[in-house]
């Protein structure tokens, strides 16, 4: 059975989105070829495709296809070698002789208007300018009724100005097809403005590695260097793959990969992520990972792919646009031909210029090029505050969240154990307590245990601890030196016969008691995050009107961490499933369109974050089981980026809504006025390219992320 396999390629200069919609389609129905998806905003298509089909030239076949659709699109396969200078020399050929035709044919409309002619020569200069300046309109659009692809620009354009000729019209014919030109040149400046300005937001791909051979160093693809290899990062380069610093130290800008300003500094055994810049020391790196299973190749490949997963809005859009260009055509013939036989007096002259005007505003384009590139640049706007967004329709979710539901361990807090609190007694001092707890710990490999050791800080003398003895569910007694040492929990005391103060504090309490004596206390919790208490305030200014936490832990220490917090409901000592069942609960709750976001580690709490309307993994940063479960990825670990998330959302949407508005609202207004007979065909070219043009560049503000 002939293998499938993936192939992308590059579409340089991919500007109309019907144009793509057509190069999807042919590309689609080429033999060998089970699927074709092309992504506008990124000029890309995503082809599966049969080994045979591989072999026999399928890049040439789809170089043909984008060709003819749209003349100065290069194709190029990724990973293929960037085009050579014969085709370099090719399309620039191709570009001047378009100018010059254009150039040309603008003087022969200029001599038209500014001499008069007899009128067999004034119709040569006219129409000798149109063909020049149109010529590959009207081709195009002759090629696609062929086809039976008839309701696109290029056939509305052609029979508009057509028409305006065959009324006498002939400077009007001409000047509308020119400005037609002039204004999708602006409008493909334009769009590529704003895609070279968004994807430029998540330029982290490395270009090389200087990989280690023994005393030699060499300059490789980052793909060449497998794992186990040493590579030398130098002062001013990227770190192309993640890995652990062997030698060297230095300070590295990670604002690409997690929006933190600033550098973070490393030393010999600090991990490293790949896209990160190396600032000012030299780095030897022993590479962990390959390159497809990088930080910076997850990043890069979420980011793309973000797109494929289309919002509701353009989706309507989409559908909308095939309705709506074939329902003003036909009204604009209803318009040509109707009120000529109906109404006395009535010119067919007056009321076919009327239709052509119908024609030319009738073009989506405005709607169908804006909306792809206001969420494109909203998701690469998150991405450079740290915010991977898997889609466009998560990133519209985001936008009516009415519930967010926090994981407790990872997420508000830490989720390390540390030192919080020594209480002493007795005469003991917190250095001694301190001190004499770390021995009684020094066997035991359990968090609390190690969070002592490392609070204490000093080397362990393990000759000094003796006759020690694990009392199951209560804790251990040692013998340190000529003294009896016992470190558990209060049970331990109890049977012991020690009397001892039962504090009210947030956390778990090792007691201490040396000789039969209580010692004192000392206290081991989980810390809250320093931003989480902002996040919360945040979100419920964001318009969040229910904030809940969800953990595993108990009632007291859950219902005081939400009380500093200021959450609205606390859900504590819940088992994985309860934690569904519960979100379940709170779902039930949502009225209308309201989303619930749940928001967790992703590795522990997968099922609650595929569940969930919107999933956001925090700290998921080179974790496979967060980045596979949750919609949003978290590049640090702050709580306070879901409400950045949000912020980034509601404005996206509100680009949105506003192209939308616009652009619907002009061609509305041209439409009436156009069948009253008070818009010209300048008005109508306005309606199409210029609204256009308006819409892209509102898009591009997409890309600033609020403050």
């Amino acid at each position: 059975m002939d293998a499938v396999i993936k192939k992308e390629f590059i579409l340089e200069g991919l500007c109309c989105p019907v144009c793509a919609a057509k190069i999807e389609k042919d590309a689609g129905a080429l033999s060998g070829v089970k699927s074709a998806v092309i992504d506008f905003a990124g000029q890309r298509l995503t082809m599966e495709i049969s080994e045979s089909a591989a072999r026999n030239g399928v890049t040439a076949d789809i170089r043909s296809i984008a060709r003819d659709t749209e003349p100065f699109i290069v194709v190029r396969e990724r990973g293929a070698a960037l085009p050579g200078k014969d085709e370099e020399n090719e399309n620039g050929q191709r570009l001047w002789l378009a100018r010059a035709r254009m150039g040309a044919g603008a003087v022969l409309f200029a001599a038209g208007l500014a001499f008069e002619f007899v009128w067999q020569i004034e119709i040569a200069v006219f129409l000798a300018s149109y063909l020049l300046i149109g010529g590959d309109v009207i081709w195009r659009a002759m090629k696609n009724i062929a086809k039976g692809q008839v309701f696109d620009e290029n056939f509305l354009m052609s029979v508009a100005t057509v028409g305006a000729f065959s009324i006498g019209e002939y400077p009007e014919g001409v000047a509308v097809m020119l400005f037609y030109q002039i204004g999708e040149a602006f409008q493909q400046y334009a769009v590529g403005r704003s895609r070279k300005s968004i994807t430029a937001l998540m330029d982290i791909r490395p270009d090389f590695a200087n990989l280690k051979l023994g005393d030699d160093i060499r300059r490789v693809s980052p793909e060449e260097v497998g794992v186990g290899d040493m590579i030398i990062v130098k002062p001013g380069e990227r770190i192309p793959l993640d890995g652990i610093v062997r030698a060297g130290r230095s300070a590295l800008d990670t604002s690409a990969l997690t929006g933190e300003s600033l550098p973070r500094d490393v030393e010999a055994g600090s991990e490293v992520l790949s896209g990160s810049i190396n600032k000012n020391g030299l780095l030897t790196i022993e590479v962990m990972k390959g390159f497809g299973e990088s930080t910076v190749s997850k990043i890069l490949d979420l980011v793309q792919n973000a797109s494929a997963a289309k919002a509701p809005v353009e989706n309507f859009i989409t559908r909308f646009a095939r309705c709506y260009t074939p329902a003003v055509v036909f009204a604009a013939v209803a318009l040509a031909v109707v009120p000529p036989i109906f109404i006395q007096g009535a010119a067919f002259a007056d009321w076919l210029n009327r239709a052509l005007v119908f024609l030319v505003v009738s073009c989506p384009c405005a709607l169908v090029i804006s909306i792809p590139l206001s969420f494109f640049g909203g998701i690469g706007g998150a991405s450079r505050r740290g915010i991977l967004v898997k889609g466009s329709n998560f990133l519209d979710a985001l936008h009516n969240v009415d519930t967010v539901i926090f994981d407790k361990t990872g997420t508000l807090t830490r989720g390390v154990f540390s030192v919080t609190e020594i209480v002493t007694a007795n005469g003991f001092s917190r250095e001694e307590l301190l001190e004499l707890a770390a021995h009684a710990e020094a066997g035991s490999n359990h968090p609390i245990a190690l969070s002592v050791q490392r609070a204490y800080g000093k080397p362990i003398i393990n000759e000094s601890v003796t006759d020690c003895e694990e009392i199951a569910g209560h804790g251990v007694r040692v013998r340190m030196g000529d003294r009896t040492i016992l470190a558990g929990n209060d049970k331990l005391m109890y049977a012991s016969n020690i009397v001892c103060e039962k504090p009210d504090v947030l956390g778990s309490i090792i007691y201490m008691a040396v000789d039969g004596v209580f010692a004192g206390y000392i206290v081991i919790s989980d810390t809250v995050k320093q931003d989480s208490k902002q996040a919360i305030a945040e979100l419920k200014n964001a318009g969040v009107k229910s904030i809940a936490m969800f953990t595993g832990d108990s009632r007291g220490a859950a219902e005081k961490i939400g009380c500093e917090l200021g959450l609205d409901t606390v859900c504590a000592e819940l088992l994985p499933h309860m934690k569904v069942e519960k979100l379940e609960e709170f779902a039930g709750r949502i009225s209308g369109k309201g989303k619930l976001v749940f928001v967790g580690d992703g590795i522990n709490d997968a099922p609650v974050l595929a569940r969930a309307d919107i999933g956001v993994a925090m700290g998921g940063v080179g974790s496979d089981a967060a980045i596979e479960a949750a919609d949003v990825v978290l590049m640090t670990d702050e709580p306070s980026k879901v409400a950045d998330a949000i912020r980034i959302a509601k404005k996206t949407r509100v680009i949105v809504w506003q192209n939308i508005v616009f652009a619907l609202s002009v061609k509305a207004v041209i439409l009436v006025l156009g069948a009253l007979g008070l818009a010209t065909m300048w008005a109508a070219v306005f309606g199409d390219v210029g609204v256009a043009l308006i819409a892209v560049l509102n898009a591009m503000r997409a890309m600033r992320t609020p403050d």
